[in-house]
């Protein structure tokens, strides 16, 4: 049916899947969507970017004006759109009624830097205004600054387009950070209200709580099913899908009961016969039979098609939106191994870059790049084929979504210790410390302490602290970091400094492992930057951005990791030899920009197990 407006609506019936299986799953309407809000999250490259902007792209076309927003650190907006996009809502080449715009956290936090600190110029002496700016210089203000302007975007303000837009497109960051920004309106309020010592970790309490009113909004436009929609976006793999479900579960409990779900990159006609594109979907198959009966997946569900060809550029997200025909695919013929070059060698697999690693010794290892390229199971990789050679090796992550122990499994090696840096774990442990430390304070100066540590940065402080311990550990054993994705790990890297001055505040020094992070993180001799990637356009493009970032770090990588290349695979399948195609020029770019590279060819079995991930790094046997 349609509105008034034009708009296709989506009932409240629809988008049941029939029969069970995938191909019971309905074709997503981009242009269906008939709240004020949409948000879509989901696991790291699961597709969360292409298809927020195909839906905001459909929708445009159907006569809506729509502003479409990345509230991801490494938002790729430009990449997709193939134009440059920034902090303001700027109008789509080629499109009338649509605005994209990336929510800068750098920026948004100097604008709210200036904000607390402003009033106070020539009033205080410049040694006060020092310390202020300082105080505000963590990665908790940068935090706070985004989510500022992320609910201000959902409360009556709206965005600053001119004449209004009828939908907001969120496309955020991987689960595990818009969980946290989801449940930063009711912290950030409970704070507000319990707390009466007039400071905080971000300044003067005044600078938020006249922002009270606008969390409030944000709060109750997130829980309004008639305004807001969440889009759990997934592929159909165990790990994307189980995470869909626990997602979907939290965001219940939180309020936030309007959801969908939508299964992308699903190979819906593989070529008869074809013995990769028969595997493909065959797993695809038994992933979702696995999975589809999980609690807290939605009830409303929607297929997207696999697709050959490019998503960048209008004419790609018109293809996925139905408003135009695909491009052609090529040729039917077999993908065949491309010739070796430079940094691309024959035989340059993970068993080589395990090799070398195990010659160098014990150090830290950063496995890192974007969402859903396969960082988890190449730091399990490394981590298992160095423990199986009888190395000592400590396993962790800083990503929120913690998939490692689902993925390394049980029946590890002995020397394998594998741990997860806990945010709720770290806050305890990190609070009992600095109050154990403050024993000498008055009643009040305490009850002050006490009301700061409460506040929701002390958990980036918590947590930050803990990746330095971990990182400390690399002086006898080789210690593997599966890091957050792109944009949130460099956050991290970039406050160092500015957490060597918020930890002095809180707790009078700077531990061991803190002031000793950045030097050793800049030391090639200590730390090995490992830098992943898939072979296509964006997660090159924004690996690319990640070397250029920890360049100004002082940072140089390790080397890279391809990960999942299909071009010695021998596939006929047009839609898998089209892609296979297309990841030839990106390997040849990558084969430019990096002095080391090692490639992963995709895997007919999920790479989960201990024992599967030794024989990826040709430390064990194919079964």
């Amino acid at each position: 049916m349609r509105s008034r407006l034009g708009v296709l609506l989506m009932p409240a019936t629809s988008g049941t899947a029939a029969g069970g299986g995938l191909g019971g799953l309905p074709r997503l309407v981009f242009d269906g969507w008939d709240t004020r809000f949409v948000l879509f999250t989901g696991k790291g490259g699961v597709g969360k970017t292409t298809i927020a902007a195909a839906s905001a792209l459909g929708l445009a076309r159907a006569g809506r004006r729509v502003l479409l927003v990345s509230t991801d650190p490494a938002s790729n907006l430009a990449d997709v759109f193939a134009q440059p996009v920034g902090a303001e809502p700027t109008l789509a080449e080629g499109v009338d009624g649509l605005w994209v715009a990336d929510l800068d956290p750098v920026a948004a936090a100097a604008a709210y830097r200036e904000r607390v600190v402003g009033p106070y110029r020539g009033v205080l002496p410049v040694s006060a205004i020092s310390a202020i700016e300082e105080q505000l210089s963590g990665a908790c203000t940068v935090e706070v600054a985004a989510f500022g302007e992320f609910t201000r975007l959902l409360g009556a303000d709206g965005p600053a387009v001119p004449g209004g837009v009828d939908h907001v497109i969120f496309d955020t960051a991987p689960t595990g950070h818009t969980m946290r920004m989801l449940e930063l309106p009711r912290a950030w309020e409970e704070f507000l209200s319990t707390n009466d010592a007039g400071v905080s970790c971000l300044g003067p309490l005044s600078a938020l709580d006249g922002q009270r009113a606008q969390y409030g909004a944000a709060l109750a436009a997130l829980r309004d099913p008639v305004v807001t929609t969440v889009a759990l976006v997934t592929r159909p793999e165990d790990g994307a899908l189980t995470e869909a479900a626990r997602t979907g579960a939290e965001l219940t409990a939180g309020g936030l009961g309007r959801q969908v779900l939508v299964v992308n990159g699903i190979l819906t006609e593989p070529a008869p016969g074809d013995r990769l594109a028969g595997a493909f979907a065959g797993g695809q198959e038994r992933s979702w039979t696995a999975c589809a009966r999980l609690d807290g997946l939605p009830a409303r569900r929607f297929g997207v098609g696999l697709v050959g060809s490019e998503l960048t550029g209008l004419t790609g997200l018109a293809a996925l939106a139905g408003g135009e025909r695909p491009r052609p695919h090529p040729p039917l013929v077999a993908a065949t191994a491309r010739p070796a070059g430079p940094g691309v060698a024959a035989g340059a697999g993970i068993e080589d870059l395990v090799n070398v690693l195990a010659d160098a010794g014990p150090s830290l290892v950063l496995v890192m790049g974007k969402g859903g390229v396969g960082k988890t199971t190449l730091a399990g990789v490394l981590g298992v084929a160095l423990a199986l050679r009888g190395d000592a090796v400590t396993l962790s992550t800083t990503d929120p979504a913690a998939h490692l122990v689902a993925t390394v499994g049980t029946g590890l090696p002995e020397t394998l210790r594998v741990e997860r840096i806990d945010p709720e774990v770290e806050v305890a442990r990190y609070t009992a410390e600095v109050l154990a430390g403050a024993e000498g304070l008055d009643g009040d100066a305490r009850a002050v302490l006490e009301e700061d540590l409460r506040s929701p940065c002390t958990e980036e402080i918590a947590v930050f602290r803990a990746f330095a311990q971990t990182a400390a550990g690399a002086k006898d054993r080789h210690v593997i970091l599966d890091t957050a994705p792109t944009g949130h790990t460099l956050l991290l890297l970039d406050a160092t400094l500015s957490y060597h001055r918020e930890l002095a505040r809180t707790t009078g020094a700077v531990p061991e492992a803190v002031a000793g992070l950045l030097p050793a993180l800049r030391d090639p001799e200590r730390t090995k930057v490992v830098v992943v990637t898939l072979a296509e356009t964006t997660p090159v493009a924004e690996a690319t951005r990640l070397v250029d970032d920890l360049a100004r770090a002082g940072i140089t990588p390790y080397g890279w990791v391809v990960n999942n290349t299909l071009d010695a695979t021998g596939t006929a399948d047009p839609v898998l030899a089209a892609r296979a195609g297309l990841q030839g020029p990106q390997l040849d770019r990558v084969r430019l920009l990096a002095e080391q590279v090692w490639t992963l060819g995709w895997q007919s079995e999920p790479p989960v197990g201990a024992e599967r991930l030794a024989v990826l790094a040709g430390a064990g046997e194919p079964r």
